[in-house]
C-alpha cells in the first residue's frame, strides 16, 4: 500500500508519524525496549499531546531478530493475531547500551538503533550490513478516514534482490513489484497466488517475516525505488530478520521458527494419474487407465480420484456417487491389489444439497453471518457454506467423514481450495476474518494431515494441497493450481516453485501437461520430463484425460523413460527429501540458493538444482532448443556423460529423451536398481555414482532406508590421483561408478567389474575401503 507522493509529500488523507529520536531506553533480561518521539522535545511542553513510538527487540533463536512496533499497545487484536511460532521465550542475546546507540546481538546477528537524530535501525551479520531503516522509514499511519496501519521501509542495496513471498506466478526477482498477501483462486497467469507467505530473502544473504496473518502489503522497491517496504492495518507491527552465512542458514532459521516440512512418504515420489476433473469416468474407464498404464510398462505410483467421484451440486457429502461407483469398497481394493495408493479430492466447503448441510447448520459448524444465519453463495457450488475449523467440534466431525474414507482404502487427499474465504463472518472462536482469511487453509490443512498421521501413522502423511500459509509446509505436499497448457504458463509454474522453494516449503508439484485445454504431444513430452524431474509427478487435466496414448506412441516411450530415471533416482531424491525436512530447504532449488557468490544466478529461473548435485533446466519451445546456465566448476551431463566446463551460458537442443541434466562436480549420486516403484530398499545393490572429484575434495554420500534413517553412508576423497572410498552401513552388492574417469588401474577390497567404465563392484559386507588409482 502506498502513502506518498513521490519523494517528498505525503499522499492525502495520511499522517506519518516516525521516529526522530529517542527519548528513553529499557533494557530486560533479554530485549530492549526504545520510546522514540516523532519530534525534537525542546522543552518539557512538548511532552504534551503529542505520541510515542515504543520499539521492542528480542531474538526467539540465534540469529532471529524480532522488531515490535507499537502506537497504542491495549488494542484488542482478536485471533488468529501472529502466526503459531515453535520457539517460546527469548534467544540468549548480548546487549550494548551507550551515549551514541543501542544494540541486541543474536548469534553474529546484530541490531543497532542510534539514540540522536535521524534514528536509524541497521541490522549486520558478522558486522556485514544487511540492511537498515532509516529516517522517515518507520512510521506509524493515520489515516482521516479512521484506518490507521504501521510500515516498514528496509533499504535496498545496489545489486539487492529480492525473492520468495509465496508461490508467485510474476517475475522471479520481485524488485519493481507490488504484492498484496492475499489468498486468492486466480490460476498461475496473474499476479493473485495460492499461497502468499509474508516472507522474502535476498540475494544479500537476509530473510524478513512480518508475523501477520491478515492482509499485507508489500512494495518491493515499487514507492521507493531503493527499499522494500511493508505495512499491515493497526496499532502494531512485528517482523523478524534471520541472518546467516548462506541463504541455506536464513532458510534453516525460518523455518526453525515457523516449522520444518515434514518428510512425505516414499511412495508419493512415484507417478499420479488422475481422472482429470469434468471428464467421464466410471470404474470401468478407472481401470483402463490403470491397466493400460500397465501394458506399455509406465510405472504408477498412485491414483487419484478428482471431484466428481462425489455426486455434483454435493461437493463435499464424502460418498461415493453409487451411479458411476456402486461398489467403492471393492473397487479401491482391486486397485490397490494392483500395488497403488489412492487419493481423493475434498475442499472445505459444503454444499446445501449434500447431506451433511443441515446437520453442519443444525450444530453450528459452518461459519455464520452476524445475524446467525449460515454464510453461502452459489460460486463454485449452489448454497455452498463453509465448515468453520475454529469449532473443535467441527473439527473432529470433518476428521470422521475422512476417517471413513481412510478405512475403505483411500491414503491422501488432495485438499483443493481454502483460499475464497469471505470477511464478513463469524467465527465459533470470536476470530477476526480479516485475519483468518489467510489463515484458514493452514487450520483446514492440519486437520486433514493430522488425520492422516493418525490413522496411518507418522511418515505416511501426504496432501496434494493448493493453498497454504505461512507454516504450511509442515503439511506436504503443494502443488501449483490452475496452469494453461502453454509453454509460457509451463515456465510460470516453474517460477512459482521456485518462489514457493525460497518461502520454506521443501515440496511441490505441478499439473503435467497442464491443467486448462489439452496440450499438443510436443508440450505433453517436454512436461513430461520437467514433472518427473520435480519433486513429486502428477497427470492431471481438466477436460481432457492425461494417459499418454492419447497423444502418441512417442509420449508414451517418453513418460516410461523419465518415470523410471526418477525410480532409480530415489535415493538420491529420498535422501535429499531428508535434509529438506531437518533443514528446512527446498527439494527444487532456486540457483540463488545453491550459488550465491555467482551474480549471473540472481535473475536465472528458467532452470534448477534438484537437490544439491542435480542442475535441471527444462525445455520451453517446441524447437528443443535450451538456453542455460551452468556455474564455474566442471559438469557432468548425467544422460550423456558429456563433461563440460561451466561460467558460460549453453545453447543446445534435444531431442524428447534429453534435456539439460548435469550433476555437479564432486557430487556423490546414489542410483537405485529399482525402475518400477519409487519406495524400495535403495541400498541393496546401488551404484554411487562419482561425478569429477577434484584434487583435495571430499564427496559423501547417505543412502537411506524408506523410513529416513541412514542405511549406507560413503564417502569419497581424492589426492592427486588416488581416490579413497570408504563406508559405514551395510548393503548387498553395491558399487562406485566414477564417471567420466575410464582409466582404473587398481582397486583393493573391491572387484573391478567393467574397466572401461571404473565401476567398483563391493560385496556383501560392512565397512569397507576401497583406494583406486585413476
Amino acid at each position: 500500500m502506498k502513502f506518498t507522493d513521490g519523494y517528498w509529500m505525503t499522499r492525502e488523507g495520511y499522517q506519518l508519524l516516525s521516529p526522530y529520536e529517542i527519548h528513553d531506553v529499557r533494557l530486560g533480561n533479554q530485549s530492549i525496549t526504545v520510546f522514540a518521539t516523532h519530534r525534537h522535545l525542546e522543552n518539557r511542553g512538548n511532552t504534551l499531546n503529542e505520541p510515542l513510538m515504543t520499539m521492542e527487540f528480542s531474538s526467539p533463536l540465534s540469529n532471529v531478530i524480532r522488531a515490535k512496533f507499537y502506537h497504542h499497545k491495549g488494542k484488542v487484536r482478536k485471533g488468529p493475531s501472529s502466526f503459531d511460532l515453535l520457539p517460546n521465550g527469548n534467544s540468549d542475546v548480548v546487549i550494548d547500551n551507550n551515549e551514541q546507540f543501542v544494540s541486541l546481538t543474536s548469534g553474529d546477528t546484530t541490531v543497532k538503533i542510534t539514540k540522536k537524530h535521524p534514528v536509524k535501525i541497521t541490522y549486520t551479520y558478522k558486522e556485514k550490513i544487511l540492511t537498515s531503516s532509516g529516517t522517515r522509514s518507520t512510521a506509524y499511519v493515520k489515516g482521516d478516514n479512521g484506518k490507521h496501519h504501521f510500515r516498514e521501509q528496509l533499504s535496498l542495496s545496489v545489486g539487492e534482490t529480492v525473492y520468495g513471498l509465496g508461490e508467485r506466478f510474476t517475475p522471479f526477482v520481485k524488485n519493481g513489484q507490488v504484492v498484496d498477501i492475499w489468498n486468492e483462486d486466480g490460476g498461475t497467469a496473474s499476479e493473485q497466488a495460492y499461497k502468499n507467505i509474508p516472507f522474502y530473502v535476498t540475494n544479500r544473504g537476509y530473510g524478513v517475516f512480518v508475523n501477520h496473518p491478515e492482509l499485507v502489503s508489500f512494495e518491493v522497491g515499487s514507492e521507493i525505488v531503493s527499499k522494500t517496504q511493508f505495512s499491515v492495518e493497526g496499532e502494531c507491527l512485528e517482523y523478524f530478520l534471520f541472518g546467516g552465512e548462506t541463504l541455506k542458514n536464513v532458510l534453516q532459521n525460518y523455518t526453525s521458527l515457523t516449522g520444518k516440512p515434514a518428510l512425505p512418504p516414499a511412495w508419493s515420489y512415484g507417478l499420479w494419474l488422475t481422472t482429470s476433473f469434468t471428464t467421464n469416468y466410471d470404474e470401468a474407464t478407472v481401470t483402463s487407465f490403470v491397466e493400460g498404464m500397465a501394458e506399455r510398462d509406465l510405472p504408477l505410483a498412485v491414483f487419484h480420484f478428482d471431484c466428481f467421484w462425489m455426486k455434483e451440486y454435493e461437493w463435499c457429502n464424502f460418498e461415493w456417487d453409487e451411479r458411476v461407483f456402486p461398489d467403492p469398497v471393492g473397487m479401491l481394493q482391486r486397485l490397490k491389489a494392483k500395488g497403488l495408493k489412492i487419493c481423493v479430492w475434498i475442499n472445505p466447503y459444503i454444499a446445501q444439497r449434500s447431506a451433511l448441510f443441515d446437520e453442519g447448520m443444525k450444530k453450528g459448524y459452518l461459519l455464520k453471518r452476524a445475524d446467525g444465519s449460515v454464510w453461502q453463495w452459489d460460486l463454485w457450488q449452489y448454497g455452498m457454506g463453509i465448515v468453520d475449523f475454529t469449532n473443535p467440534e467441527a473439527c473432529q466431525w470433518f476428521k470422521d467423514k475422512l476417517s471413513a474414507l481412510l478405512d475403505m482404502g483411500v491414503d491422501s487427499f488432495k485438499t483443493d481450495f481454502g483460499e475464497r474465504i469471505p470477511t464478513d463472518v463469524v467465527y465459533h472462536d470470536g476470530s477476526d476474518p480479516q485475519q483468518m482469511h489467510n489463515y484458514y487453509t493452514q487450520l483446514y490443512n492440519k486437520v486433514v494431515f493430522e488425520l492422516l498421521e493418525e490413522k496411518r501413522g507418522k511418515g505416511e502423511a501426504a496432501l496434494f494441497a493448493r493453498s497454504a500459509t505461512a507454516g504450511g509446509q509442515q503439511f506436504p505436499v503443494h502443488w501449483g493450481g490452475d496452469c494453461e497448457a502453454t509453454y509460457e504458463s509451463m515456465a510460470e509454474s516453474l517460477r512459482g516453485g521456485l518462489s514457493l522453494g525460497l518461502s520454506g516449503f521443501g515440496y511441490w508439484s505441478h499439473d503435467i501437461g497442464g491443467f486448462e485445454q489439452s496440450s499438443p504431444p510436443d508440450l505433453y513430452k517436454r512436461w513430461v520430463q520437467f514433472g518427473l524431474l520435480s519433486s513429486h509427478s502428477r497427470l492431471h487435466g481438466s477436460t481432457s484425460y492425461r494417459v499418454p496414448w492419447l497423444y502418441d506412441e512417442e509420449a508414451v516411450d517418453v513418460l516410461r523413460y523419465f518415470t523410471k530415471l526418477k525410480m532409480r533416482l530415489m535415493p538420491y531424491l529420498f535422501g535429499k527429501s531428508i535434509d529438506s525436512s531437518s533443514i528446512g530447504i527446498p527439494l527444487m532449488r532456486a540457483m540463488v540458493l545453491e550459488f550465491g557468490n555467482d551474480p549471473t544466478c540472481d535473475y536465472v529461473d528458467r532452470q534448477y538444482m534438484l537437490g544439491d548435485s542435480l542442475l535441471v533446466a527444462p525445455i520451453f519451445n517446441p524447437e528443443g532448443e535450451s538456453n542455460y546456465y551452468l556455474p564455474h566448476g566442471t559438469w557432468t551431463h548425467f544422460l550423456t556423460g558429456d563433461q563440460v566446463q561451466g561460467g558460460a551460458w549453453r545453447k543446445d537442443r534435444f531431442d524428447y529423451f534429453s534435456l539439460p541434466l548435469y550433476a555437479r562436480e564432486n557430487s556423490l549420486i546414489p542410483v537405485g536398481q529399482e525402475e518400477n516403484k519409487p519406495d524400495y530398499d535403495y541400498a541393496e545393490g546401488v551404484t554411487l555414482h562419482l561425478f569429477a572429484l577434484q584434487d583435495g575434495a571430499t564427496a559423501t554420500s547417505v543412502v537411506p532406508t524408506i523410513k529416513g534413517e541412514a542405511r549406507l553412508t560413503v564417502t569419497a576423497k581424492r589426492q592427486g590421483n588416488t581416490i579413497t572410498v570408504s563406508s559405514e552401513g551395510k548393503a548387498t552388492n553395491w558399487s562406485v561408478l566414477l564417471r567420466g574417469i575410464d582409466a582404473v588401474s587398481g582397486a583393493n577390497n573391491g572387484q573391478i567389474s567393467n574397466h572401461d567404465q571404473g565401476t567398483i563392484v563391493v560385496p556383501d559386507s560392512g565397512a569397507t575401503t576401497i583406494v583406486i588409482t585413476i
